[in-house]
Formats: structure tokens, sequence, C-alpha cells
């Protein structure tokens, strides 16, 4: 496997993957989080740290260069390990890396962000991207719009194979949400792509709407924007109910999603919206932007409502919606759940991703 090994979805894969029975052999640019593969059977962790240099532009004219010893290295792994599969997830580094190893079966994972080009270099990454996937395999993807945004690139067959979550780690808890305050909840890196912006100005109007009811807006998560956001907040003069409430770790996920009367999300642009389907698990009903992978996984005015990207005014009228309707939540969490179970369940995903697996090698 050649992933990012500080990525919580390179963790939950191998974690998984290695419980089935695979042997796994990850290698890694970044520094791996040593403690969480030590526990692991099965699994050894190969980390190539590149070499930075102080100027950006060096920098990246270095490691290209860089790239070749990367392949002596990972070519080195796989004359000593003999993999039957080798899975490459993200298509600018690892997917670098995979189509110039010529081994088969090899597969690409797309994620999102390496097949939504970046507008600053649109010919050369379309040019590098259909490369890559014509050296694949078997192409897959967490989600039929980013299939769709990969297949401008390639005429090959798109396997869905969505990153859904435990159900039962994920789960509906009681007495966790404070029965006097409305709180609203966003998981989030503190990013402007994320909208988190939008959501506080939201918020404010919320507040000015609902002078005489105890509510909180709790945002989770670490990031660059940090203190423009707490800055917003103080300008608005809300700063006293906007918490935020730092980076959460993947196991206490659920506790916060059953902490929060509705779990909102309205980023600019979204490949799969995780951060819904786990909300949704927890019986926690969501508003999300129209960004395309929140369509996929929220069903609008069933499991929840879906606004416009950047509306202030539609977002803080979702909000409302849910305070005047107090059984909305119950009604809508149900329905998300059920949602969930039938279309994201986390073990049904690692059972489809074996599947394809030994469909691979028995073609070879």
């Amino acid at each position: 496997m050649l992933s990012n090994s500080g990525s919580i979805h390179t963790k939950r894969w191998v974690k998984a993957l290695s419980e089935r029975g695979c042997e796994i052999c990850l290698f890694t640019l970044n520094t791996s989080d040593d403690a969480f593969y030590a526990n692991l059977n099965r699994v050894k962790v190969v980390n190539y740290k590149y070499r930075h240099i102080s100027n950006s532009l060096k920098n990246i004219i270095f490691q290209r260069f860089e790239f070749f010893e990367v392949k002596k290295v990972v070519r080195k792994i796989i004359d000593t390990f003999h993999p039957d599969i080798v899975h490459a997830h993200y298509a600018v580094d690892y997917g670098s890396i995979g189509a110039v190893m010529d081994f088969h079966p090899f597969i690409l994972s797309v994620w999102g962000s390496d097949v939504y080009i970046n507008k600053s270099f649109p010919l050369f990454a379309k040019l590098a991207l259909r490369y890559k996937l014509s050296k694949a395999d078997c192409i897959m993807s967490t989600s039929t719009v980013m299939a769709k945004e990969t297949a401008k690139y390639t005429s090959k067959e798109i396997l869905i194979t969505p990153f859904g979550v435990d159900t039962g780690l994920f789960r509906p808890m009681t007495d966790l949400c404070p029965k006097d305050c409305f709180v609203v909840g966003n998981v989030k890196t503190l990013e402007p792509k994320y909208g988190i912006d939008v959501l506080i100005k939201a918020y404010k109007l919320v507040v000015e709407h609902n002078s005489t009811l105890n509510t909180e807006l709790r945002i989770y998560g670490t990031g660059p924007c940090k203190k423009e956001y707490e800055q917003l907040a103080e300008y608005l003069g809300i700063a006293g109910q906007v918490k935020f409430m730092g980076w959460v770790d993947n196991n206490k996920l659920p506790e916060v999603y059953n902490s929060v009367s509705v779990s909102v999300s309205i980023s600019d642009s979204e490949s799969f919206g995780v951060v819904a389907v786990e909300a949704m698990a927890c019986e926690c009903p969501v508003i999300t932007s129209d960004a395309d992978g929140f369509t996929e996984v929220v069903e609008d005015n069933v499991t929840g409502f879906i606004v416009p990207k950047r509306d202030v005014e539609a977002t803080a009228a979702a909000i409302q919606r849910f305070i005047d309707n107090p059984n909305l939540r119950k009604k809508m969490g149900i329905a998300g759940r059920e949602r969930v179970q039938r279309m994201f369940e986390w073990n049904d995903n690692v059972e489809t991703m074996l599947k394809y697996y030994n469909m691979l090698i028995n073609k070879r």
C-alpha cells in the first residue's frame, strides 16, 4: 500500500484489512504514527522522509529529482515483499510512484483533490493524471460524483468503494445532548474552503432571532484560520457563544455528534461527505451545502437539509427549522442512521474491497 500513514483513511483501511488476514507493507512519505501501526498484526511500515531545503522553489525542484530515489526504494520493497497487489491511495504522489513501478495488478484510489485539478497548472496536472490512470489495472473512487470527475481523464471502469463508518462505534448515545441548550456543531479543519466563516455569520442570525433561547456553536478541529474565525465571532458580538473545541480523536467523534443538536457542514467542495455520514450514523440530523459529495450522502428533507454554498441566510433558516420543530431532529436522525446502515456501513465497504482484491488476483 502506498499512502499517507498519518491519514485517518489510511489507518482505517490498514487496520480493517490486516484484521481480515491481509499482510500489508505500507510505504509512506511522511512520519508514521508508530504507536498506531505497532499494535497491528501483519503490518510493516516503511517511512521515506523527503529532504527539505529552505527555498520553496528549490525544494520543489529537488523533490522531482529525489523521486528517482523514492522509485528505487519502492522497487526494492516490491522485490523483497512480493505483494499480490500494489494499491496507491491518492493520485498525486502515491499514484505517481505506483504508476512507474510497472507492477500488476496496480490499483489507484482517487480521494478528491487529486482529480479536481488545481487551476494553477491545469494542462500539466491533466496530462499527469491521464498517465497515472492509464497505468492502473483498477481505479477506485469513494463516491459516484468523484468517479464522474475521474471519468473525464479515462475510459476505464471506475469502481465505487465508499469510505463508510462503523455503525457500532458511530451510534446514538443517550443523555449527551444538553436539554437546556440548542447546540450547533461543526467538525472540520479550520480552512477557508469549509465555509466556517459562513456558519459563524449564519449562527449570528440565529442568535438574533432567538434572543431568549440558550444556544451555542461548537467548532471542532484545528487549522490556519482559527484566529480569523475567533476574531469574526468577536466582531459579531457572539464570541461567548462560539466555542472552539480543538482537535478530537476519531474514536471520540461519536460523543461529539451525540452532544450537538444539529451538525452543520457547508463546505465549498466535498468529494465524499464523511462528516455527514458519521453524524447521521449517530442519529444526529445534518445541514450541508450542495457540494457534490454531500448531495450523494444526504437525502434532502429526509435525513437533513441541503442549502446553497456560502448562503448565510439559507443556512440560518435551516438551523431555525430544527429550533422551531423539536421533533424534526429525532425523525431525521432515525432516517439518517437507516440510510447509513443501508449504504455506508464500513464492514460492508471493507468486504467490497476484499472482493475486488480477490477478483484482480484471480484475473491475474
